[in-house]
């Protein structure tokens, strides 16, 4: 399929575009991206091969509707056009889409707390209150940091990401990377990671012993919230309002 077949095939997916447009703005305003560095991106075909991502180099808080970039992982070419993406957020998102059927929706960003999540010997996060057992066995550690996220760098990411109830990797000296069915659902697991990172390393900060939730209680809690019926709609629409209220352009 050419650039301008799937640029008209985008016309079928506005409420996707919109959705995307409030996870950018949302994500700046409650400080989980890092300046223009983190890309998010969202496949709008069967295969996955086909995605929108944010533009190159551009601030999360002016991200438009119509402001992403519409990408075939399979085309070659990619790379030569004029508002070609970031070199690695397309060798990370073309990878991953390409690769992990079950990762409709990816948000790589370096939000503080998961990022010193990331810097630290020991990345696991432990079950010390419900946030944090939401994820209990289920973040993938990337211990092998190998640089940028060039292809090659991708393609070995996206090998770790095979089992569909770990969707969230700590990117071990990098920062952190989320995938799910969703914008709504992505964007949420989002959220909630980096703040069950903030009360972990906050509770490391106090230098005293921690009160760790046993094992059975913890997978029983993640599983609980695994099913707990349409928050992570709830919370993106949320989100959704309170930019409406402000006026903000998102939809544009």
């Amino acid at each position: 399929m050419g650039i301008a077949s799937i640029q008209s095939a985008a016309l079928n997916y506005p409420v996707e575009r919109v959705d995307m447009a409030i996870a950018f703005r949302s994500a700046a305003r409650l400080n989980l991206h890092e300046a223009v560095a983190n890309h998010f991106s969202l496949a709008v075909n069967d295969s996955g091969s086909q995605f929108l991502m944010n533009p190159n180099q551009r601030h999360f808080s002016t991200l438009s509707a119509s402001d992403l970039l519409l990408l075939d992982a399979n085309d070659p070419q990619v790379m030569d056009r004029p508002d070609a993406p970031d070199p690695t957020a397309w060798g990370l998102h073309a990878m991953v889409h390409s690769l992990v059927p079950h990762a409709r929706c990816i948000m790589h960003a370096h939000p503080i707390f998961s990022t010193v999540l990331a810097s630290l010997a020991d990345s696991r996060l432990p079950a010390i209150d419900q946030n944090t057992a939401t994820f209990f066995e289920r973040v993938v550690i990337d211990e092998e940091f190998g640089g940028l996220a060039f292809e090659a760098e991708g393609r070995r990411i996206a090998a770790q990401l095979d089992d569909p109830e770990k969707r969230v990797m700590v990117m071990g000296n990098h920062g952190v990377l989320v995938i799910g069915a969703t914008v709504a659902e992505t964007f949420n697991r989002l959220y909630y990671f980096e703040r069950a990172a903030e009360t972990y390393i906050r509770a490391l900060q106090t230098g005293l012993p921690l009160r760790v939730i046993p094992d059975d209680i913890a997978a029983r809690t993640a599983a609980e919230i695994a099913d707990y019926p349409g928050q992570a709609e709830l919370h993106l629409a949320g989100m959704r309002a309170v930019l409406d209220s402000q006026g903000d352009d998102y939809a544009r």
